[in-house]
């Protein structure tokens, strides 16, 4: 018996089978059908995917045979990686000086004809093979060799897939973990800040109370700036706090609940205004939704309308209807509108538009950017439509199952 050479680049060869994380794992069909295949197509009892390590090789599929996996030094298919290109093939094992007196041919599975088709890496290294046994001298037609290179591509191409499979679960998993850490960062961070804020404002307040009178115009110009731009920075933390709780309002279990029930509790949220109008319509009284969510984008949608109206009175309308797979749900309002050229922007967080608020004052991106992200969980999809001066509308869909 000649023992087979050591592979020219065997370290690389070593490292790149690593790489694909499949020495020792369970049988999956898919690699099971090709052996199958193999074996009925050429004719033979016997049928194997082998792979190569420094010390053996294991059968990640074996059809014919219950051996798992066999010493590298008596392996025909570390014979067969020494040349990636070919289809290594034994007409009669006992009359070659190679393998007459190998074990796996005087012993079971008595192997007499062989042929294996090497699992060939992107990378160019062979990892293993596709190989057909056959305990009787055999011969392989042309079309038999193409066949057999071919099912070993789409078992390399198997491989291929698998490893990607598992590098995308790691960069998901690593992506989620990041994702975690910065929104608990953001959470923190945000709450740490609120409360020197909060100290500002209650001292700007108290200055501008008690002091102003006696200060120049512009230090009381100054000290009111301090106290819009705290107010502002400390309202922009607020939001950053709802869109960073996004995960435990879509972890909330879908409900049934009355839509006039959820009108009044939204409208409770406005009492201090009294310079809009808000109807509701509907072809169903009842809806079985994650009402935590439905209510933070209501919220959004309705406080923009009033916050940004340039009318008199602000008018608001919401209409719900059920269809079969989904609720299809608008919210309308008479305010200054949006131009074609900006829909598009909205939805970005942190994306601002030049519209100011009944103070002057422009929003902050976040608040339509949550609603976005909380529509797409819940299954839907949702879209502006506007004209400049006359109305804005956005139209949301929720999916019901």
């Amino acid at each position: 018996m000649i023992k087979p050479d050591t592979f020219v680049w065997e370290n690389e060869r070593l490292k790149d089978l690593d790489s694909y994380a499949i020495i020792d794992t369970l049988p999956e069909d898919e690699y099971d059908e090709l052996t199958y295949l193999a074996s009925q197509i050429c004719g033979t009892p016997i049928s194997l995917i082998s792979l190569l390590d420094n010390k053996r090789q294991w059968f990640k599929s074996h059809y014919g045979t219950d051996v798992m996996e066999t010493s590298k030094e008596i392996a025909f298919c570390a014979h067969a990686i020494l040349n990636p290109d070919e289809v290594f093939i034994v007409q009669d094992a006992r009359n070659d000086h190679r393998f007459y007196d190998n074990p796996l041919v005087i012993e079971e599975p008595n192997v007499v004809f062989y042929a294996g088709a090497p699992l060939v890496s992107q990378n160019g290294l062979p990892l293993g093979t596709l190989c057909v046994i056959d305990n009787k001298p055999n011969e392989l037609s042309e079309n038999q060799i193409k066949s057999l290179k071919a099912l070993s591509n789409q078992a390399m191409k198997l491989l291929e897939l698998r490893k990607k499979k598992k590098q995308l679960e790691k960069n998901l998993f690593e992506f989620e973990n990041k994702n975690k850490e910065l929104e608990r960062f953001a959470y923190i961070a945000a709450h740490d800040l609120k409360s020197p804020l909060g100290n500002i404002n209650a001292l700007t307040d108290f200055f501008i109370e008690h002091y102003c009178e006696d200060l120049e115009e512009e230090a009381s110009e100054i000290i009111a700036l301090i106290h819009q731009s705290s107010a502002k920075l400390r309202g922009l933390i607020d939001e950053l706090l709802e869109y960073s709780k996004y995960d435990k309002i879509i972890e909330q279990e879908k409900a049934e609940i009355d839509l006039q029930i959820l009108k009044k509790e939204i409208l409770g949220l406005f009492s201090f205004n009294n310079k809009y109008d808000i109807s509701l319509k509907s072809n169903v009284s009842k809806l079985i939704i994650n009402k935590v969510a439905l209510e933070q984008i209501l919220i959004n949608l309705i406080s923009n309308a009033i916050k940004y109206n340039d009318k008199e009175i602000a008018q608001i309308e919401i209409m719900v209807n059920e269809e079969d797979l989904q609720y299809r749900i608008s919210v309308t309002d008479n305010g200054p509108g949006i131009s074609k050229e900006n829909q598009h922007k909205i939805f970005e967080i942190f994306e601002v538009l030049d519209t100011c608020d009944h103070n002057g004052e422009t929003g902050n991106g976040i608040g339509l950017a949550t609603v976005k992200k909380l529509v797409l969980a819940l299954g839907g999809t949702i879209d502006v439509e506007s004209e400049v001066g006359k109305f804005t509308r956005f139209n949301f869909t929720i999916e019901k199952f």
